[in-house]
């Protein structure tokens, strides 16, 4: 747990939500946000990975409360006596600096400084760790992990790394790669049993079954899906293949996020999944799949333990 980044719950609704509803401009806007702001944390892991430490602890999208506020950390790597507080940032474009305000250059627009959020982390972690009797010290930095970004005017002995600088500081960490102790681990299990998995800030879009498009949707490109046959369904915007069986559970385990409260009953999934004529079909991918709770003509089913 917590050894990669996550999807929130947010970005997973949104996916779920945008092919099957017309989303506000808004909501659009925020569910790109979302999606790039992953798409940067996972580059940045898939990066890190490229330079194997022996004994440091890495820890992703943690949301932690300190002093009665919730925060969330991209990434932390703990190590002996210090850890490493990293937030990503995806910008793309450029963008500039002016009295302390951050600026997009194509059309000034003003963002919200960076800088005041990376503080804002790093003073609730302190707090908490020495609630917790720990006395570790804090290097924090913002990682703009995207080659098509340029910052003018920046400050020089800022916390930026940019991306022409990532493995210049991959291989400084690498080089003071110190042995952790049982303090740090233990450290560690105690930030992730304080995870919290739901934000009180979450933004999701009212919706309601019966508004939502039915339909079986594409892994690869948000298209729906159309049945080819008994093994395979097929996108008709981008032209991939899947397996019937995994489309239709990947589909269930979206309904399920949708709809936590709804109860996952033949009838349920056959409706959601629409695109599957056949009930012996879906009841068989079902039980392949789930724990069936027989209750007569109230059925329904399980995840398995």
């Amino acid at each position: 747990m917590h050894d990669k980044p996550r999807k929130s719950k947010e970005l997973l609704v949104l996916q779920s939500l945008h092919p099957r509803m017309n989303l506000s401009l808004e909501e659009k806007q925020h569910f790109e946000n979302l999606e790039k702001g992953y798409q940067g944390e996972i580059t940045f892991y898939h990066q890190l990975k490229e330079y194997p430490f022996k004994h440091q602890l890495i820890l992703y999208d943690l949301l932690l409360i300190s002093n009665k506020t919730e925060f969330q950390v991209d990434s932390l790597l703990v190590r002996k006596n210090k850890i490493y507080l990293l937030e990503i940032k995806n910008f793309e474009g450029d963008f500039y600096i002016q009295q302390d305000k951050w600026y997009v250059a194509s059309n000034g627009k003003e963002i919200r400084n960076p800088l005041l959020q990376l503080k804002r982390s790093e003073f609730l972690l302190q707090h908490l760790l020495q609630q917790w009797g720990y006395n570790v010290s804090i290097e924090p930095y913002i990682i703009f992990i995207n080659p098509e970004f340029t910052l003018y005017q920046a400050p020089l002995h800022q916390p930026f790394i940019f991306r022409s600088q990532l493995n210049r500081f991959f291989k400084k960490l690498q080089a003071s790669d110190l042995a952790t102790t049982q303090k740090e681990k233990a450290l560690t299990a105690k930030l992730v049993a304080n995870h919290r998995e739901h934000s009180s800030n979450e933004r999701l879009p009212q919706y309601e079954y019966e508004q939502l498009e039915k339909g079986m949707v594409c892994s690869c490109c948000s298209g729906m899906l159309t049945y080819l046959n008994y093994k395979m369904t097929l996108c008709k915007k981008c032209g991939r293949q899947e397996n019937l069986e995994a489309a239709l559970m990947r589909n269930v385990r979206e309904f399920h996020l949708l709809f936590p409260e709804r109860k996952i009953t033949l009838n349920a999934i056959y409706d959601w999944c629409k695109i599957i004529s056949s009930k012996k079909t879906v009841r068989r991918i079902l039980k392949n799949n789930l724990t069936l709770i027989p209750r007569k003509k109230y059925s329904y089913y399980l995840w398995k333990k």
